[in-house]
């Protein structure tokens, strides 16, 4: 059984870099490879044990929890609804919190697509440890990315401790999937910020780390990015069958 049963998707954006794909539908339902982009995440928790999914609403609402309640496998699903206001990444958690228990969480973007060398999820929770961690975040090579353009977010460093970006580039970026202490969240208000906020307070007592992610990262912002997401996950299953 996962160490972790409960994982939260931020599924409530807007969505306007992937417009027009998001004119009618949120992101989280922009088609990849043959299913929405939640599909994917959810599918991944499901094949490591995760038993709930709250996850977050708000654009295009009333589309997406219709479809995530004719799911008929994977984790249970509790809809967090921000409907009425769009909360951001820290919000988000906090209007959150009730649904969410006390016990260590998985956060995940539903934009993070990977191709994976080994199970990444279950090395990521392999390596987390509540005495001394009170966020792991799983990080991708900036060098092993498809549709990030940016400097990088984080150094790593000794015994996996991260830091800020302390020169112009930091060799990794923040693959959009974290271990998380909902009391963490319990000293924010209520209201719109980023959950950035909640990070530099964990760096400040030096108890967030990272888990590098082997494989490939696909940041699927954009239909640009998208397309070529699709591309990679085609390659992919073609080559598998080759070797099968």
């Amino acid at each position: 059984m996962s160490l972790i049963q409960t994982a939260m998707i931020m599924a409530a954006g807007h969505g306007t870099r992937m417009r027009p794909l998001t004119n009618d539908k949120s992101k989280a339902m922009v088609d990849l490879g043959g299913k929405p982009l939640i599909d994917h995440m959810l599918d991944r928790l499901a094949a490591i044990g995760i038993k709930r999914a709250v996850v977050n609403v708000h654009a295009h609402a009333d589309h997406l929890d219709a479809h995530l309640k004719a799911r008929m496998t994977g984790p249970e699903i509790i809809i967090s609804d921000e409907r009425d206001a769009l909360l951001e990444t820290g919000g988000g958690v906090v209007k959150a919190l009730p649904l969410l228990g006390s016990a260590p969480i998985l956060i995940c973007n539903i934009d993070a697509i990977w191709v994976e060398f080994e199970d990444v999820l279950t090395g990521l929770m392999a390596q987390w440890n509540p005495k001394h961690m009170d966020e792991l975040l799983l990080l991708a090579r900036r060098d092993a990315c498809l549709g990030y353009f940016g400097a990088g977010d984080f150094d790593l460093g000794a015994k996996d401790h991260i830091m800020r970006r302390t020169g112009e580039t930091a060799d990794h970026v923040y693959a959009g999937v974290q271990i998380f202490k909902p009391e963490l969240a319990k000293g924010f208000s209520l209201a719109p910020f980023s959950r950035n906020k909640i990070w530099d307070e964990t760096l400040k007592r030096k108890r967030i780390f990272g888990h590098e992610l082997k494989g490939y990262w696909m940041h699927v912002g954009d239909p640009k990015s998208r397309l070529s997401a699709e591309a990679v996950l085609q390659e992919v299953a073609r080559s598998r069958s080759d070797i099968a």
